[in-house]
């Protein structure tokens, strides 16, 4: 069973055939960094622009390297939420459209969802329940995973996303965009114990409300970015001269140690030793290299190719609603925020 799986939230265009929800056939990304690039962020106008442009043109060649034709499609499924309304709406369309006129099933799909089914694209599966670390510019997420479509969000960002900060500090220094890309390049060459930034203390707030556990599983990354951009002489350790491959360094290795505090918790409380990535912060190299570091937890990774937003991710689990009998109705929506996960502190 082919679907034809439609990724618009943000600044990607893709599409992708995926067959029986693993075989990737083809998988088409049309990135418009070049265009965002000049802003250091994602402009929502160009973004949804682009996407208006290229739909037709990406989809199509999805089709033409799998060597299929329109008609040889037994779906279509396309996220309609997280993201930019505008670029969510450009996919949305046209899917329902594609699907309409060829009179085959039409399914939405949350792309964070999706985004922790992208590794099984890879061939490597976990069994249900797992941990679920998913990570991206918008979202910072830890949940637990109990079916495909089944997720119970543990911790998330009280304020900034991990991605975003990444991006906001390399936007600040001039480092180039997009900034978790290039700051884990620069911090290769780097030393990370240059500046030792602060960590957030989120159990002093939840003693506040008098539950200490009330954050045991969130995160934090405002007070790091803004002691990086404004008070970085603060922090510093090393005397000499201040170089942005240490800046760097020394920032990604806070960012990644303040979501592996999280996340030990939840493997800790839950007794889940298995712990699935997914986003765009999951093709970091340090934050790969220090969950291989610990020896009882399974660690699985989508390759780098299918972290980021793409379509064979959305085909894949649109297989398994496709199924399980499941299909959308013509009127639904785009939404810009993540809906339907349930909530649940320790």
């Amino acid at each position: 069973m082919k679907v034809l799986g439609i990724e618009s939230s943000c600044d990607e265009c893709a599409a992708a055939i995926v067959e029986d929800g693993r075989e990737v056939l083809s998988n088409i990304i049309a990135t418009q960094i070049p265009f965002h690039a000049p802003f250091n962020g994602v402009v929502p106008e160009i973004a949804s622009r682009k996407h208006t442009e290229w739909i037709y043109g990406v989809v199509k060649e999805a089709l033409d390297r799998a060597s299929l034709e329109p008609q040889d499609v037994a779906a279509v499924a396309v996220a309609n939420r997280p993201g930019l309304l505008g670029s969510l709406l450009v996919g949305l369309s046209f899917a329902k459209a594609f699907a309409w006129a060829r009179d085959i099933p039409f399914i939405a799909v949350d792309h964070m969802i999706a985004h922790l089914y992208a590794s099984q694209l890879a061939g490597e599966t976990a069994a249900y329940p797992f941990l679920g670390l998913l990570v991206s510019g918008g979202h910072s997420i830890i949940c637990r995973a109990d079916a495909f479509d089944t997720i119970t969000v543990l911790g998330t960002t009280i304020d900034d996303a991990a991605g975003e900060a990444f991006d906001k500090v390399a936007k600040h220094y001039g480092f180039g965009y997009p900034g978790g890309a290039v700051i884990d390049r620069m911090a290769q060459n780097g030393d990370s114990e240059a500046f030792r930034f602060p960590m957030p203390r989120l159990q002093e707030k939840a003693r506040l409300h008098n539950d200490e556990n009330r954050h045991r599983y969130d995160v934090s990354y405002s007070g790091l970015k803004n002691a990086v951009i404004n008070q970085l002489d603060q922090f510093r350790i090393k005397s000499g001269e201040i170089k942005p491959e240490d800046i760097a360094a020394s920032f990604q290795k806070t960012a990644v140690e303040i979501l592996l505090r999280a996340l030990c918790n939840a493997a800790e409380d839950t007794g889940l030793g298995t712990i699935v990535a997914g986003g765009g912060v999951a093709a970091n190299s340090y934050l790969r290299k220090r969950l291989a570091e610990y020896q009882n937890l399974r660690c699985i990774f989508p390759p780098a190719e299918f972290c980021g937003d793409n379509g064979a991710m959305i085909a894949g689990i649109g297989y398994h609603y496709l199924a399980r009998g499941d299909r959308s109705p013509m009127n639904i929506t785009a939404s810009a925020r993540v809906e339907g996960f349930k909530k649940k502190y320790p």
